[in-house]
């Protein structure tokens, strides 16, 4: 079986999960940043499909995993020198209006681009990094069921979003994320797989609402 690759953007955890601010004062939010970040690379890590992770992210450390199987890579540098990635733009709250998540794509693609560089023939599967439940017979669950398509996408537990993307080799993934991404994916050819939806691999944490998830981290 061909090994899959994960890439995984993480945003600098100061400015991350910004729709959570009236719900956490902002050490909590920077804190359930980490914890469900880190909790999303363990389980990728225990997947039996997983051979490596990339973590794109503007800090240095942002999980503090130890495992020669992680990558990390900083995130894009915009001609401003800001850097671009996370919720929605760049962390200085400039989003592109003709390309919601234009920072968060462009994080992706420089982490699918050094997985193609260093990992030819993988498959690559983009997880965001904000999946607490997420499990790793889960993952590989999902892996499974893209191993034969040429390029598709988890919709979130709500059926709108994206929590996953997945390109096999060669193909490259068309990441399109931000409000309403699972239909402007699914339009760039990435299938939505049928993972059940009591799977971690559809429960993010985007809203207060999401806090409530079994799996959501005490203290969130």
């Amino acid at each position: 079986m061909t090994a899959w690759w994960a890439v995984v953007p993480v945003k600098d955890p100061r400015h991350g999960k910004s729709r959570l601010t009236g719900a956490l004062d902002d050490d909590a939010r920077a804190g359930l940043v980490r914890t469900m970040a880190t909790a999303t690379v363990r389980a990728l890590l225990g997947a039996a499909d997983v051979a490596g992770v990339v973590v794109v992210s503007p800090a240095a450390d942002p999980l503090g995993v130890p495992d020669p199987r992680v990558v990390l890579l900083p995130e894009p540098v915009a001609a401003d020198g800001a850097h671009v990635g996370g919720d929605g733009g760049r962390d200085d709250g400039g989003t592109r209006p003709d390309v919601p998540a234009a920072g968060l794509d462009a994080a992706v693609s420089a982490g699918v681009e050094h997985v193609r560089a260093t990992a030819p023939g993988a498959h690559v599967v983009v997880v965001l990094g904000d999946l607490p439940d997420l499990l790793p017979a889960e993952v590989d669950d999902v892996l499974r069921r893209a191993a034969d398509v040429p390029r598709a996408h988890v919709p979130d537990a709500a059926g709108t979003g994206t929590t996953m993307l997945t390109a096999t080799w060669p193909h490259r993934p068309h990441p399109r994320f931000g409000p309403g991404s699972s239909a402007r994916h699914a339009a760039a050819g990435h299938v939505p797989l049928d993972v059940p939806a009591a799977s971690g691999a559809r429960r993010d944490v985007d809203e207060p609402a999401d806090l409530a998830s079994p799996g959501t981290p005490s203290g969130a």
